[in-house]
């Protein structure tokens, strides 16, 4: 759940929050918290690697409706691992001086999502291991950062500046794509040995721990640069922030963890995405056109994912895709939840929170999406037309099933 967006969203969210992003981080979890407990109370009824696939098809049941949210889903796990990948190369192309060709930046961005998707290959536990040791080395650096900022902050200097509260909420859904990881925690349910009771508290515990380091860091950020630095830097604030506090030396470090966050995070989206479905006896179910074949095995599973990120990846910039995957997530979450509320009783879930969490995302969503049609229409217009495509191929392909069946 230390998600990779910290690293390469706080200048986008700065341009709408203005200092104000600790308050837009505090806000995106605690609109977070609620789908945590959905999801939690979801995953300990039902414990599957699917997920939040599996969710849909035990509340909505099997059909358009739950085929098409879970094409919609797998569709924005592929736009958060290219606004990742996108991340990496930002960071990549700052520790050399802002000197890559577009070029290099391409190949660059094509080779750690291949190397993930190998990774993915041999697997599910060196994904772990992978995971554990690389957010292990981000954690600390950032801990160190916080602490450090902290010590050589002005804050005698320091003065409160830009953001509405309409900014506030633009850029508290900018940022909760950074929470979007307690999605993929729900893929482990099944292979916990007591879910119902290590489900929520792995959940829970994680939100509070990144909650934690994202308060501190982005307070940090804040106290050591100027607004205006802030958005200037945009995708790399970070590294520029290091630079003040230890020099160089702290350029490097935080560039290199936010390699290992990216990298972490494209590794695991992609293994959440190309899994969304793994251990349902016919794929079919959870989507017709999923199941029929992107799904149909590992291997094309993942290429196919990982050729998605690449194209996402490759076509829109780093500040387009975090919109677009913030807002795809927000509508998942919500619909997810809102299915959730048919089947509260087998779940034990309390439909008054419940209502908060899908309030919340959608409240968040209609900011964000104003907000995205008036600075980047183009990336609105792509997710609406993958929002609506999702439903029309699962309904064309269950037709054409239907058809076949008939026959």
């Amino acid at each position: 759940m230390m998600g990779a967006g910290l690293y390469s969203l706080l200048g986008l969210a700065s341009s709408h929050a203005g200092t104000h992003i600790p308050l837009a981080f505090l806000i995106g979890a605690i609109a977070a918290s609620f789908s945590v407990y959905s999801y939690a109370k979801l995953g300990a009824a039902f414990p599957s690697s699917g997920g939040a696939a599996t969710f849909t098809v035990m509340s909505f049941g099997p059909g358009i409706i739950s085929g098409g949210l879970n094409l919609f889903q797998y569709i924005s796990y592929l736009i958060a691992a290219a606004l990742y990948a996108a991340g990496f190369v930002e960071y990549t192309n700052s520790l050399f001086g802002g000197d890559l060709s577009p070029f290099t930046l391409k190949c660059i961005t094509s080779a750690i999502i291949v190397i993930c998707t190998f990774i993915n290959l041999l697997g599910p536990s060196l994904v772990g291991r992978a995971e554990m040791l690389a957010i292990s080395l981000v954690v600390i650096s950032l801990l160190v950062f916080s602490a450090l900022g902290f010590e050589h902050a002005n804050y005698m200097a320091f003065s409160m500046g830009g953001g509405s509260i309409e900014g506030i909420a633009v850029a508290a859904g900018i940022l909760y794509i950074n929470f979007q990881g307690f999605g993929v925690v729900a893929n482990s349910s099944s292979a916990m040995k007591y879910p119902q009771k290590e489900l929520p508290l792995a959940m829970f515990s994680a939100l509070v721990l990144v909650t934690i380091a994202y308060l501190a860091v982005s307070s940090a950020v804040v106290l050591l640069m100027p607004l205006d630095s802030i958005e200037s830097h945009n995708g790399h604030v970070l590294a520029d922030a290091a630079q003040i506090v230890a020099g160089r030396v702290g350029f490097i470090v935080i560039g290199i963890s936010a390699l290992l966050a990216c990298a972490a995070a494209v590794n695991a989206t992609i293994f959440a995405a190309s899994n969304i479905a793994a251990d349902v006896t016919s794929k079919k179910e959870i989507s017709n056109a999923l199941g029929g074949g992107i799904l149909k095995n590992q291997l094309r599973a993942l290429t196919i994912s990982s050729v998605g990120v690449i194209v996402l990846a490759l076509i829109f910039p780093l500040n387009e895709v975090g919109q677009m995957a913030s807002l795809a997530f927000l509508l998942v979450y919500a619909a997810i939840t809102y299915g959730h509320l048919r089947i509260h009783q087998k779940t034990g879930a309390k439909p008054k929170i419940l209502w908060c969490a899908i309030v919340i995302n959608l409240s968040l969503f209609t900011a964000l999406l104003i907000s995205t049609i008036k600075t980047s229409p183009s990336s609105a217009v792509a997710l609406g037309v993958a929002l609506i495509s999702s439903f029309g191929i699962e309904a064309f392909s269950r037709l054409r099933a239907k058809s076949k069946r008939t026959k």
